[in-house]
């Protein structure tokens, strides 16, 4: 029965052939942009899977590998302005398809790297490489929603999230057989340069904007700088569940030590299935309401982990913090990508800026505010954050006014 195998496998392909030629080009163009996501994450969550035997291979003590892990941040940050006047300049398709090629190379180059000193400037080269990755898939994720005229860009970042988990599993896989993570990185490259050579086609060629261009070096108009604010809470919120997550589940709720992890896949399961229906939660209640009840989710999901501390509850708490957390960033890239005063580039990269000090800057205030008082305190300080996020969503809303609204569709509301 083993030769029926390749039958299945080429009848498969030749079912999924047929189904892409009868796409429309709206969806195609769908698919190769969501394949891009995707692998953007794929990349990501490849070299996180790899850190612990990096930090074996060059021997590194804790704070050795902190400062090394730093280089990727301080690569985010140097690219921000920079980010929005690539895509502003020369078009979020190219830009794409540069920092693709960015991590064909500088992927394996970690593997590759002889020695920490040159392994530090090839992560922070992969740090900036990884924001230009995302303001510009962001700028052509918006352009194509545009055409779609309703909400659909959430549904890419489901897409990262779960690149996050399977990037996550394929090295798990990759250590178990004890594939060094140069070659576990040169396979990962691979999958990187077969989507780009597919997707390529289907990328829009926007037409640049007429203003709003240049270096983000500026102050940000009252919407940008309201919805940076509410995009710097999100992640605030965020971050803190990333590196804190098990850390809680150990210490607070004493949980065994084999189900440590709970807190953080119930959070990150959440967060990415949550954005699989944010767009169309979107297009039923609208931008603001999804907001409100976001940070509403944050705030009361925290708290139920803060004031029962026990497995149950605090697993459902952080499956709360997770559906809150999966539609604040999509919204607020969705909204500042549609400023009148300034080009799709610009925009993201200027709430970017703002949002990106929240994960920079949560997970280390958790640690200092828990080291006053308790990590109790410091999770009912974000659980704060998300309320922040629902009155910022609820207040002065003509500052919501100056957003273009989608062809189909009028103002942030809908």
């Amino acid at each position: 029965m083993i030769f029926l195998f390749p039958f299945f496998g080429l009848s498969f392909a030749s079912s999924n052939l047929n189904l892409f030629l009868f796409m429309t080009l709206l969806q195609k163009r769908r698919l190769a942009l969501g394949s891009i996501f995707f692998i953007a994450g794929l990349c990501f969550a490849s070299w996180a899977s790899r850190i612990p035997d990096i930090q074996m291979k060059f021997n590194l003590s804790e704070a050795q590998l902190g400062t090394l892990l730093l280089g990727l941040p301080i690569g985010s940050l140097v690219a921000l302005p920079l980010a929005g006047w690539a895509v502003y300049k020369f078009g979020s398709k190219k830009v794409i398809l540069a920092s693709g090629l960015g991590y064909l190379v500088f992927l394996p180059l970690i593997g590759f790297s002889p020695s920490i000193f040159l392994l530090v400037p090839i992560v922070v080269v992969f740090g900036m490489i990884g924001n230009m990755m995302n303001i510009s898939l962001n700028t052509q994720a918006l352009a194509l929603e545009d055409s779609y005229g309703r909400s659909i860009l959430a549904s890419f970042h489901g897409l990262w999230s779960l690149a996050g988990f399977t990037g996550a599993g394929i090295g798990a896989a990759m250590i178990y057989f004890d594939v060094v993570p140069k070659f576990h990185y040169l396979f990962i490259s691979t999958i990187v340069c077969l989507t780009l050579l597919l997707a390529r086609t289907y990328l829009i060629s926007e037409q640049r904007a007429g203003g709003g261009g240049g270096l983000v070096l500026r102050k940000p108009d009252p919407l940008l700088l309201r919805i940076g604010v509410i995009a710097f809470l999100g992640m605030l919120s965020e971050g803190c569940m990333f590196d804190w997550s098990g850390v809680y589940f150990k210490k607070v709720v004493e949980i065994e030590p084999g189900l440590v992890a709970l807190g953080y896949v119930s959070f990150m399961g959440a967060m990415a299935g949550g954005r699989f229906v944010t767009d169309r939660i979107i297009n039923k209640i609208g931008r603001l309401n999804l907001l409100r009840i976001s940070g509403i989710l944050i705030f009361f999901g925290l708290l139920l982990a803060v004031l029962i501390p026990v497995p149950l509850t605090a697993t459902l708490g952080f499956l709360l913090v997770g559906f809150g957390v999966a539609a604040i960033i999509p919204i607020a890239y969705s909204t500042a990508g549609r400023s009148k005063l300034y080009s799709p580039g610009v925009a993201l990269a200027m709430v970017s800026t703002i949002s990106f000090f929240g994960f920079l800057l949560g997970p280390p205030l958790i640690g200092y505010i828990a080291e006053i008082f308790n990590l109790k305190v410091s999770f009912t300080l974000i659980a704060l954050a998300g309320l922040g996020i629902a009155i910022l969503s609820s207040v002065r809303l003509e500052v919501f006014e100056s957003v273009k609204s989608l062809k189909n569709h009028e103002g942030i509301e809908q």
